[in-house]
């Protein structure tokens, strides 16, 4: 127990920075506070335990030390990066406020700043969603596999037809793209597609960049750390999407929900840590499966909502449900091969 319990000292750790600086920020409501920074873990926690099983199918090919600055250099990068200046800048770009203007506007009038990125968030969805449908169909459909989970799915003629073909993920991807920003307002359909294109532009830009620096040796250790570390940043935006606007749900106070989504974050940073140390892709055969496809129906829910609003429990249990069918149909399969 002791032994498991050392990859989560961190998340102890950044969990009671999180709770004084909560408890100084509404001195007042303490017991409130507290309530609102657990309630928003869970909610991130919820959102993005699937992405801590793809995390670590990456992480496990990195070096020691690009571990620990995932854990560490990353983690600022998420919490102050995603949950708080991303958000601000989002909204800057989408009105005519500058980047201190919207500042100003987060920290004295929550609800008008919560309303002017609700009004930017179609666009975040388009990039968010074009990213994470990327993730899915290069495993699916661009990766070959010894191992399927559903076979009528993943090794069906068509899927296996465009796996034939290089790049036949893209154009997948692209058709998607095109269903859905179709339907979409037309005012808003240019930016839409823009955003959609950015987000397969940044998956196959990483993608580029990792065959180039994994061409000679000094740059197989970039490919395992930085490029590596890169992938798992940009995904871990696409994952923080969903949370951040969801979080405003639950409080308009933006640095109470930078603590309690930061405290969520730093929890599945170490079950990611958890996860490669303790090979758990390897020992559950079907988890890595089941974490793509929740991804790809985090990528269908994030378009869905450019149109409409979908509950965020919804999101989280499924997401969390695919894991666990994944996780008892690799244990039932272990003891069967035993």
């Amino acid at each position: 127990m002791h032994q498991n319990l050392k990859y989560f000292y961190s998340a102890f750790f950044i969990t009671i920075v999180g709770i004084i600086a909560a408890v100084m920020l509404e001195p007042t409501h303490k017991a409130y506070a507290l309530y609102l920074i657990l309630v928003l873990a869970l909610l991130e926690i919820s959102l993005s335990f699937d992405n801590a099983v793809v995390n670590a199918k990456v992480l496990a090919k990195m070096p020691k030390k690009w571990q620990k600055i995932f854990i560490w250099i990353g983690l600022p990068i998420a919490v102050f990066g995603m949950r708080l200046i991303f958000p601000i800048l989002l909204v800057s770009v989408t009105t005519s406020l500058s980047f201190l203007d919207v500042f100003k506007l987060a920290t004295n009038d929550p609800a008008a700043y919560q309303h002017a990125l609700e009004l930017g968030f179609p666009t975040i969805c388009a990039f968010g969603g074009g990213f994470l449908i990327m993730v899915f169909l290069k495993f699916f459909v661009a990766e070959k596999h010894d191992l399927h989970w559903i076979p009528a799915i993943e090794e069906n003629r068509f899927i296996s037809l465009i796996r034939h073909y290089p790049g036949g993920y893209i154009i997948f991807a692209l058709i998607i793209g095109f269903i859905v920003i179709y339907n979409a307002d037309t005012n808003q359909g240019g930016t839409l597609a823009l955003a959609f294109l950015m987000g397969l532009m940044v998956h196959e830009a990483l993608g580029i960049l990792n065959h180039a620096f994994g061409s000679n040796m000094t740059g197989k250790v970039m490919q395992n750390g930085l490029m590596g570390f890169l992938y798992l940043e940009v995904l871990d935006a696409s994952f923080s999407f969903d949370g951040v606007i969801g979080a405003f749900a639950i409080s308009t106070n933006i640095f109470i929900i930078m603590i309690g989504l930061g405290i969520g974050a730093m929890y599945v940073r170490s079950l990611t840590i958890f996860f490669v140390e303790h090979q758990t892709l390897t020992k559950f055969r079907y988890l890595e499966h089941g974490a793509h496809y929740a991804i790809g129906f985090l990528a269908i829910i994030m378009f869905i909502k450019i149109y409409t609003h979908v509950p965020e429990w919804l999101t989280g249990t499924v997401g969390i449900g695919l894991i666990i069918v994944a996780f008892v149909h690799s244990n039932i399969a272990n003891k069967r091969s035993t």
